[in-house]
């Protein structure tokens, strides 16, 4: 392999020199080319935005994917340029489990039925999960991961560059302040013109690309407005599963009470005692003093006596009001079957 000694020399040279003038500037014992303070602004807005910009994308890597492990192979899938193996958001996860126990469970049953639904639910809320997950890797983190890797990479790479022709610069100045010589001095007024030429050129490209920060601002921003509506997209879709589920499992009993927001009532429900007189009640008392209307059964109910009747969970029966009873019982009707049974085992319909 040929090697060009001259330039190999040269290289070495230029890099010392770099490096003295770099080291006398720290001890305080040579001068530096001081940049104006707009130039400065520039580097400084540029070094905030990407700090915050690391932060902001690293953080809504977090959001989109909790599992550290997977952000990984994740991230390994993404750098090898491979498709990683399908992955369930863990919320589908959860849906399959509970439709899966409620086919075990019995679809009939009212758990393994409502199981089931839960279960879908969830799973349609994994789906919608993906497709925010999706939107806002393509429309927010990508955006933000490119300016990362290939803007600001453009503008630290003119920044070492400019750096370098600023020591080259006050390297020339400082031979050409310690020049006797007037052959020293011509020769040392030369390297400094060409020195300065070199050095405004690098600054011009370099306060370019860092002008391009603020077109980078309004890119993120547009991608921000994207990130928010996928966002919203996203929380609507899952609430309106979850109004729809509401509305499903007030088909089940023992899951929701109609018209109220209390606490369900306990598996063992206290039997309201008999009014006196109640076992005695006529054939006329017995037709009913009000509107019928229709009730699912919550609970199984053995009858205690024979002036009321017997129940089985999510049965329909006809219900009305008698007189004499008061407000804890209501007389029932099943086929040619009549007898009072109490109100706390009754889910009334409209």
């Amino acid at each position: 392999m040929d090697f060009n000694m001259k330039k190999l020399a040269s290289d070495a040279g230029t890099f010392f020199t770099r490096a003295v003038q770099f080291t006398e500037e720290k001890l305080g014992g040579a001068e530096r080319t001081e940049l104006d303070a707009h130039f400065e602004n520039l580097m400084t807005r540029a070094d905030s935005t990407k700090n915050w910009t690391e932060k902001i994308m690293r953080q809504t890597e977090v959001v989109l994917q909790p599992n550290p492990t997977a952000r990984v192979e994740e991230f390994v899938y993404e750098k090898l340029e491979k498709k990683g193996p399908a992955r369930q958001r863990t919320v589908e996860l959860l849906g399959q489990y509970m439709t899966d126990a409620g086919n075990d469970f019995g679809a009939g049953t009212p758990y393994g039925g409502a199981l089931i639904k839960v279960g879908e639910s969830q799973k349609l809320l994994g789906l919608a999960e993906k497709e925010f997950v999706q939107a806002s890797t393509i429309n927010f983190l990508t955006p933000l991961r490119n300016f990362l890797e290939g803007d600001y990479k453009a503008m630290a790479k003119e920044r070492k560059l400019l750096q370098h022709k600023r020591l080259d610069l006050d390297a020339s100045k400082t031979r050409l302040r310690k020049a006797k010589a007037a052959e020293a001095r011509a020769s040392g007024e030369q390297e400094v013109r060409v020195a300065q030429a070199e050095f405004d050129r690098q600054a011009e490209i370099t306060r370019l690309l860092l002008e391009g920060i603020s077109t980078t601002h309004a890119n993120h921003l547009r991608c921000l407005n994207e990130f928010v509506e996928a966002q919203m997209t996203y929380y609507a879709q899952c609430y309106q599963y979850m109004v729809d589920l509401q509305k499903q499992m007030g088909s089940f009993p023992t899951t929701f009470l109609p018209n109220s927001s209390a606490p369900l009532p306990p598996v063992t429900v206290p039997i309201p005692a008999a009014p006196p007189g109640a076992s005695e009640l006529t054939a006329a008392e017995l037709q009913p003093a009000s509107g019928t209307r229709r009730a699912r059964v919550l609970y199984d109910y053995d009858a205690g006596d024979s002036s009321e009747l017997s129940l089985l969970a999510d049965e329909m029966i006809t219900v009305y009001s008698v007189p004499g009873l008061g407000s804890d019982w209501l007389m029932s009707e099943r086929g040619i079957q009549k007898g009072k049974v109490p109100v706390a085992y009754l889910e009334l319909l409209k």
